[in-house]
């Protein structure tokens, strides 16, 4: 139903303040009657004599219930003999019940006379609820989309066991690669590639005297671990040498002083020359190849005595036949 509030009936019951004199001005409200949120289409049309202004409100209090959706839209009819223009409004209710639409005071200025016109109607807001709803208890809120899963969520244990079993497959391999049988561990080739492998570094070039002197013992004493039983790499000097006395292939003489000076170079930071630092360091590579000769020397006799102990005895001649007759 469209609700038409012509210039008399909006002047009388509206507003005690009556348009100027000459204008026309009327009020359409559609529909009269709503739901919450739903647009109510509202019209003011105002009809001056030729020559005069129109000055339009702007829309309802943004604070109150009935609020605007759109920005006012004013119309213009071409009349030379007079001034029409209507104001469209879009607006909205957000409560219920008959609610007073409320838009402001129409400006018309007819001779430089001002005059203010106030804009008023009402509309019935009709609830949408049922007529008992004590007894319903609203849902709780959801999610506007419900968080799913990834695709690949499933598929996630197999792909850790997967994993795992990668990474245990490639350690396997490295440590089968890497491993070699103690036997087919030659200790003099793996000492003098260290040796050279230290030499190549050039720490003596590079003023690190000290250090050179402490990595070449120290390759030292990996060969004698290797090829020394009881030369852990882990006993102290004085302990190496203890250990080291008890095997005729260890040249006591000359490891004692060559470990007594590295000591100092290497814990009290006894300052060594360039000169001096060679010499300790061909001297490591020296007891280690000595020890090396003397240690071949005796596996291959030990080797001469077992295959001779496995072999039978010669057996004694027999005596020529003549004899035994």
């Amino acid at each position: 139903m469209i609700r038409v509030i012509p210039l008399l009936v909006f002047a009388l019951f509206q507003t005690p303040t009556p348009p100027p004199a000459g204008v026309q001005m009327g009020l359409t409200i559609s529909p009269d009657t709503v739901t919450v949120g739903q647009p109510i289409r509202v019209a003011v049309r105002v009809r001056a004599p030729a020559g005069a202004t129109v000055l339009f409100p702007a829309g309802p209090d943004t604070a109150g219930p009935i609020q605007a959706l759109d920005p006012r839209q004013v119309r213009v009819t071409a009349d030379p003999s007079a001034v029409d223009q209507t104001a469209l409004f879009r607006l909205v209710a957000w409560d219920v019940g008959d609610q007073p639409i409320a838009l402001g005071d129409v400006l018309v200025t007819v001779n430089g006379a001002e005059r203010r016109v106030p804009v008023a109607g009402r509309v019935f807001v009709a609830s949408v609820l049922p007529a008992d709803s004590a007894q319903r208890v609203p849902k709780a809120a959801r999610d506007i989309f419900a968080a799913q899963p990834p695709w690949w969520w499933p598929w996630l244990p197999i792909l850790l066991a997967v994993a795992l079993l990668t990474f245990l497959l490639w350690l396997w391999w490295r440590r089968r690669r890497r491993r070699v049988p103690e036997e087919e561990i030659v200790a003099i080739e793996v000492a003098e590639r260290e040796f050279a492998r230290v030499e190549a570094m050039g720490l003596l070039e590079a003023g690190e005297r000290g250090r050179f002197v402490a990595l070449m013992v120290d390759v030292l004493r990996d060969y004698l671990a290797r090829r020394v039983p009881g030369a852990e790499a882990s006993l102290t000097s004085s302990e190496l040498l203890a250990a080291a006395r008890e095997q005729r292939a260890v040249p006591v003489e000359r490891l004692a002083p060559l470990l007594a000076e590295a000591d100092l170079v290497k814990f009290a930071r006894r300052p060594v020359t360039r000169e001096r630092a060679a010499a300790l360091g061909g001297e490591a590579r020296a007891i280690a190849r000595e020890v090396e000769r003397a240690r071949v020397a005796e596996e291959q006799a030990a080797a001469a005595a077992a295959a001779a102990a496995a072999s039978p005895p010669p057996s004694a001649p027999s005596p020529p036949a003549e004899a035994a007759a």
